[in-house]
This record gives C-alpha cells, sequence and structure tokens, in this order.
C-alpha cells in the first residue's frame, strides 16, 4: 500500500487497472520483456514497480510512464473528447516472464 501526492492509498490491485495486449505490446513482450498496463492516474513508477512485483512475483527491473491526452472524439453534431489516461512500460528482469493467457 503506498501513499500519493495527494494522500490517497492505492492498493497494489488499484494501482494496474488492465495489461495492454496490442500487437506493439506483444513483440515487446516477446523481444524485450517489457509490458504495457494501463494505470491509475495518480500511481508513480515505484508504485508500479511494488504492484507488478507483489501481483505476479516477478523482479521489476525499470519503469516506464506515460500519460494519455484523450482524442477528439465526435458524435453526430456534438463534439466532444476521449477520457485522458496513464500506461506504464514494464521491464522485467532477463529471468521472469508474466503470463496473461
Amino acid at each position: 500500500m503506498s501513499e500519493t501526492k495527494t494522500g490517497v492509498q492505492l492498493e497494489s490491485h488499484m494501482v494496474i487497472r488492465r495489461p495492454l495486449v496490442t500487437e506493439k505490446g506483444v513483440h515487446a513482450s516477446e523481444r524485450l520483456n517489457a509490458y504495457a498496463f494501463e494505470i491509475h492516474p495518480l500511481a508513480t513508477k515505484s508504485d508500479v514497480k511494488v504492484a507488478v512485483e507483489e501481483l505476479w512475483g516477478v523482479r521489476v527491473a525499470a519503469v516506464r510512464t506515460q500519460s494519455r491526452k484523450g482524442k477528439p472524439r465526435r458524435q453526430g453534431a456534438t463534439m466532444g473528447h476521449s477520457k485522458g489516461w496513464k500506461k506504464a512500460v514494464v521491464k522485467l528482469h532477463d529471468e521472469d516472464r508474466i503470463s496473461f493467457f
């Protein structure tokens, strides 16, 4: 359990929202041993590292995060935009693997 800058307590299962299974992500997991996740917007790199190590029992070598902006969307004549989200790419120790399937 870790506390963010805003004082919110985040459990490990709250930090990682879902794995991102995309063509690019699967390629990175097979060749580079790096896995992509959608994470809580207030989570930090250290929160992500602790959460992945607790949930999957692996050793994390590095964590990179990105804040993704929402894209403009249109529903008929009404303009809006999709919600922004946060992404983390987690590189594991060479001997560790995560199996999603």
